[in-house]
């Protein structure tokens, strides 16, 4: 059931689509759901054409695709894309920490802190998906610093396409009774921000980017062997 709403669209087809994104990403509608036109035009309450165009920007976002004798259905989830998604996000995400704590400020990194307990609460409380946003929240605020808007918006683009994987890899470790892996590496990178240390902000996203890749490449080779 599609249930987000996106405030004030320009237009029926952005308002499509921004909700059935934000359900995708948020992982109200999982990978292999079908995007059937017609029910979800009667969820939304539109016409059909509105939906068929928000499908089709979900498949060119990556967040959708045609399967024979299905037709659109949510993306799945590989361990080749995993690797390909967060080899990229390396090479794209330590250069930003980088750039960002050489340039962060004092009051930026007392933001990155309030995002940062904001998600420690959310663990605590088990709400993955506040989780994520809070998290990447955090590495948004010490990415802007790089003052490299490009940059910035296709990490953040990397985000939504790779969400389903975060979802998994975050409820696979809250299932874990003793696991820091989901707000270590966040707490030295504040530290690190704090210090303007780039060598050492560099160090964890490095760290923290592939601890989550095996994390979630484990995960899926778990699932993949239970069925």
């Amino acid at each position: 059931m599609v249930t987000s709403k996106l405030a004030e669209p320009t237009l029926l087809s952005d308002q499509v689509y921004f909700t059935l994104r934000e359900a995708v990403v948020n992982g109200e509608l999982p990978a292999g759901y079908r995007l059937r036109v017609r029910d979800i035009a009667e969820q939304v309450g539109t016409s059909v054409l509105p939906v068929r165009e928000a499908i089709r920007r979900l498949e060119e976002a990556g967040l959708a695709e045609r399967v024979p004798h299905k037709g659109a259905v949510v993306k799945g989830l590989t361990l080749e894309e995993l690797i390909h998604v967060y080899d990229v996000r390396r090479l794209l995400e330590i250069e930003a920490a980088q750039l960002g704590a050489q340039r962060i400020t004092p009051d930026d990194c007392e933001k990155m802190q309030a995002e940062y307990d904001l998600m420690r609460a959310a663990i605590d409380e088990g709400r993955v998906v506040a989780y994520l946003d809070h998290d990447e929240a955090m590495l948004t605020i010490l990415y802007a610093a790089a003052a490299n808007p490009v940059l910035l918006q296709t990490i953040r683009t990397l985000w939504v396409h790779c969400r389903a994987y975060k979802i998994v890899g975050a409820n696979g470790t809250l299932d874990t009774a003793v696991d820091d892996s989901l707000w270590r590496y966040q707490r030295d990178l504040v530290a690190a921000a704090s210090k303007n240390d780039v060598a050492a902000a560099a160090a964890v996203n490095d760290a923290s980017l592939v601890d989550a890749t095996d994390r979630i490449k484990a995960l899926l080779a778990a699932q993949t062997t239970a069925l």
